[in-house]
């Protein structure tokens, strides 16, 4: 009873304290995912001497901030570039749409025509009449919501330094948390965080490979069939992969509406059934297994339904902590049922 009293406190603490408990979170994820490659640099020897961890931690950190800023300078230019360019194309979508489907409809009896004209007049009309209303409602939360946008941006800038100190004393903060376990749970709470290190290193790490090797193969193939957004279509598809079926589909229904935009015929669709079956291929029979591999215990659905359930009960903090939080659940059940199938309540007939 009062180790279920203290997680079901610590659940609500939780969620009390979200927006606060985000950077030290965020940090704290880095930080078992960087700690590693900071070892590695303090391990390396330059001139007989090594690598001081602070200037070990703070590369790591530099890095890190490197690859996200040039991620989004290189996403910006094209999203201002395309997204004008699709809007205007919205309405040869709709027209090609209906030379494609109203042959088909027509051998059916039904007759049925998408007005490009009409819908774009609404859609102008709609957004006339509510432009006010949004600017309005924009003003408003600008005014409501200024504190919070500067606790966010507060925030941001403190995932650095708290990252930075989690580095520094990742090791040292480890040994002090298990100082704290019951000396007869030792040995059983150490290999369960075994098992749980091992499930998240292996899905971790594999995962963000298998994320890079779709991101360029999709990149590159669709520029090779000449697609106009094969670069942002690319790295959405590889990197939303994370998510099982999400990823690919969202890339997918993209690059179909880019082939149809672009394209003449079917010449478009034709490619992105190639790439796009292939990438599907490739990604289940070998980047999978060979880089995540099957030893993480992690069923897809279990995956999608712990971001769906943590992201209702905890929001956006719920998000980050569903993994770590489902891999450690899925080791306390595999215990539990191991327990309970040794047991003599499960044996006695």
């Amino acid at each position: 009873m009062l180790w279920l009293a203290l997680a079901f406190a610590l659940l609500l603490l939780l969620g009390l304290l979200g927006p606060v408990l985000m950077p030290f979170i965020v940090a704290s994820i880095l930080s078992y995912v960087l700690t590693p490659w900071v070892d590695k640099l303090c391990a390396l020897r330059i001139r007989r001497f090594g690598l001081p961890r602070s200037v070990a931690a703070t590369l790591v950190i530099v890095i890190l901030i490197a690859a996200v800023l040039a991620m989004v300078l290189i996403m910006i230019p094209i999203l201002q570039k395309e997204v004008p360019q699709l809007q205007d194309q919205i309405p040869r979508f709709f027209d090609k749409l209906d030379e494609m489907l109203a042959p088909m409809l027509n051998e059916f009896g039904i007759k049925v025509r998408l007005d490009s004209t009409g819908i774009k007049a609404l859609l102008t009309e709609q957004m006339a009449n509510s432009g006010d209303v949004i600017g309005k409602a924009v003003l408003n939360s600008i005014r409501v919501g200024g504190t919070a946008v500067l606790g966010m941006v507060a925030n941001l800038l403190l995932i650095p330094i708290v990252l930075f100190y989690l580095l520094m004393d990742w090791h040292s903060l480890i040994s002090r948390l298990s100082n704290f376990i019951p000396r007869r749970f030792v040995n059983v709470t150490a290999n369960a965080v075994v098992e749980v290190d091992d499930i998240l290193a292996q899905y971790l790490r594999g995962q963000i490979l298998v994320m890079i090797v779709l991101a360029v193969y999709y990149s590159v193939a669709l520029s090779i069939a000449r697609f106009d957004l094969a670069l942002p279509v690319g790295i959405i598809t590889g990197f939303l992969v994370f998510i099982p079926y999400l990823g690919y589909g969202l890339g997918l229904v993209l690059a179909v509406i880019g082939a149809i935009l672009q394209f003449d015929g079917f010449s478009g669709l034709v490619w992105v059934a190639v790439i796009y079956g292939i990438g599907q291929v490739v990604e289940s029979f070998y980047l999978t297994p060979r880089l995540v591999g099957e030893r993480i215990g992690l069923h897809p659905l279990t995956v999608i339904f712990a971001l769906m359930a943590f992201g209702q009960l905890f929001g956006f903090i719920g998000i980050l902590i569903a993994l770590p939080a489902s891999a450690v659940i899925s080791v306390a059940v595999k215990h539990l049922r191991a327990s309970y199938l040794n047991s003599p309540f499960y044996s006695q007939t």
